[in-house]
């Protein structure tokens, strides 16, 4: 990740609730035509093994 990327997650991480929707929906406008190629394989299962990792991390903290 860049020091510009890393940037702009630290200033989203100090908005608002409203200013963070209002952010998302704006990216999400900007990049709903973007031509990206398609996820390998891989890809998707290293994506997949992140987001249940993180959802185990969060059941942990809840019980």
């Amino acid at each position: 990740m860049t020091a510009l990327v890393q940037e702009l997650l630290n200033t989203f991480d100090r908005l608002t609730d409203s200013e963070r929707l209002e952010l998302v929906l704006e990216i999400l406008k900007r990049t709903v035509d973007l031509d990206f190629p398609p996820l390998s394989d891989e890809d998707l299962v290293l994506n997949a093994e992140g987001l249940f990792l993180e959802l185990d991390e969060q059941e942990t903290m809840y019980e």
